[in-house]
């Protein structure tokens, strides 16, 4: 990521054939930065209809954010707005998904540290996006997030209701193969809020209206009680905020940037009620899946499992779902199981260490391979034992992969395996020189010069190893001159075992 922190667009919409795609490479420099790569993640989301103030609002949270050991985190009156990028107007602004570039640590009072994730999205409804779309967007916000603020102007009607129902059905599907809760907080955030009077402005005017709207009783029609079944069964939260509207000069002015001097009092009163408690650290929810919290690396995983199902022509079917978070829960198992047995097994023939002995190393493979799957096996996954044992066989085979590769490394320190080719290929051409030499000397001429092109193929060989170790080409003659020096040693080995192994039989027989 840059110096300067900013937006990072990581889902775009292709508004020619309504297709999105997933910057995989944009996201994994948010969420695998080292510092909180492995914290529990945060992910606060705002949807809702276009042109409803979301950006603005987010800006406001980023202010704090950044500010908030300040007690006039609002900042001065003439001071402009900065952030995701927001403007006033009919038209919209924001596409697809987007995160702010800076994850912010937070430590909470229980001395935990989570990290929280900002997400901006696309506004539903407007005149160039299908319903595909907005329910897309508004899927993949709610699935990918731990609160999801959800904006509405002035009042909660019934076609609210009845779009969350549409966004929340996966969820309520999906919710009776798991049999918990799909989404975790949702928020209400009625904005220009005009009936005080009947409703105060807050959490605790929102509550109570919050209470009414989706209230169910017998006189209600089958349909209206329905709409009101499926949120409570989808979300494991509900809350209402009621907030004021900022004021004509927010709403009318082409030149507003922002500025808390044209923003109404109420509002900011509001704000500065709003946004302290929703980021107050002990109200960070983390981001979970079946019982399970999940890191800045496994959201990228999940990120990845869920695009996949968005892809096609039809909206996702509910097992299709189900699928896809069972396969982003185990491979985040994997991903974890892989990064515990790299780590250890790092500390003991990682980088420069130096040379360990093979039985030595292999037993050490073991034991952490072992342990690694035991971690795989605890963690609570999706998608019943059959599913998971595909990902535990698939992480087997990886280890042994990387095992593999490890064990090579660690045979490249022995100083010995690096020179014993040429020390091979040195010893045979001594051996064939004073051999050729004795042989010519009792007369045994042709029995010289079979010596003498031996020892001519056995030069031959050693320079053309030595070119080949410089120049990196023709490796594969390289390996086969390897193998062939591997042959004679391990023969001449044998043959040495063997005499040794007869000398000291005739020893003992004159003792």
């Amino acid at each position: 990521m840059g110096s300067k922190p900013g937006p990072v667009q990581i889902v775009t919409v292709s508004k020619e054939n309504h297709s999105f795609a997933l910057d995989t490479e944009a996201l994994a420099r948010v969420l695998l930065a080292p510092e909180v790569r492995d914290k529990n993640v945060v992910v606060v989301s705002v949807a809702g209809a276009f042109r409803k103030g979301k950006s603005f609002l987010l800006d406001f949270m980023l202010r704090y954010m950044y500010r908030k050991d300040d007690e006039n985190w609002l900042g001065g009156d003439d001071e402009p707005l900065t952030g995701f990028s927001w403007r006033g107007g009919s038209e919209p602004e924001t596409t697809g998904i987007q995160l702010w570039s800076e994850v912010f640590p937070i430590q909470k009072s229980d001395g935990t540290e989570v990290a929280v994730v900002l997400m901006d999205t696309q506004g539903a409804f407007d005149n160039q996006s299908t319903v595909k779309d907005c329910a897309t967007i508004f899927a993949l916000s709610t699935m990918t997030s731990s609160i999801q603020l959800y904006n509405l102007s002035q009042n909660i009607q019934e076609d609210d209701l009845q779009q969350l129902q549409l966004f929340t059905e996966y969820g309520r599907l999906a919710m009776d193969e798991i049999y918990q809760k799909p989404f975790q907080s949702l928020m209400f955030l009625i904005r220009d809020w005009s009936f005080p009077y009947e409703y105060n402005y807050g959490f605790r005017g929102g509550q109570d209206f919050l209470d009414k709207r989706l209230q169910v009783n017998e006189t209600q029609h089958k349909e209206l009680q329905t709409v009101r079944d499926h949120i409570h069964s989808c979300f494991s939260n509900i809350s209402c905020f009621l907030l004021p509207h900022p004021g004509l000069k927010v709403a009318t002015s082409p030149v507003f940037k922002g500025q808390l001097n044209s923003v109404a009092p109420e509002f900011k009163e509001q704000l500065n009620s709003l946004i302290p408690k929703l980021l107050h650290p002990d109200r960070l929810s983390e981001k979970e899946t079946n019982g399970n919290k999940v890191t800045c690396r496994g959201l990228l995983e999940f990120f990845k499992a869920y695009i996949k199902i968005y892809q096609g022509e039809d909206l996702p079917q509910p097992k299709t779902m189900l699928m896809a978070t069972a396969e982003a829960n185990n491979l985040a198992a994997v991903a974890a199981a892989k990064d515990q047995y790299t780590k250890n097994m790092e500390r003991v023939c990682g980088g420069d260490l130096p040379y360990v002995a093979p039985d030595s190393l292999e037993e050490k493979h073991h034991f952490y391979f072992r342990e690694a799957l035991h971690n795989f096996s605890k963690t609570k996954k999706m998608g019943g034992q059959e599913f998971c044992n595909r990902y535990q066989a698939e992480l087997e085979k990886e280890l042994e992969i990387m095992w593999q590769s490890l064990s090579k490394h660690n045979g490249a320190k022995n100083l010995f395996s690096a020179f014993r080719t040429p020390a091979v290929l040195f010893v045979l051409v001594c051996l064939l020189y004073v051999l050729s030499g004795v042989l010519l000397f009792v007369g045994l001429s042709t029995f010289a010069l079979v010596c003498d092109c031996s020892l001519g193929v056995v030069m031959m060989s050693m320079l053309t190893w030595a070119f080949i170790r410089y120049s990196g080409r023709y490796r594969t003659v390289g390996g086969a001159i390897d193998q062939a020096a591997g042959v004679v040693l391990d023969q001449a080995t044998v043959v040495l075992n063997k005499s040794r192994g007869t000398g000291l039989v005739d020893l003992k027989k004159t003792r």
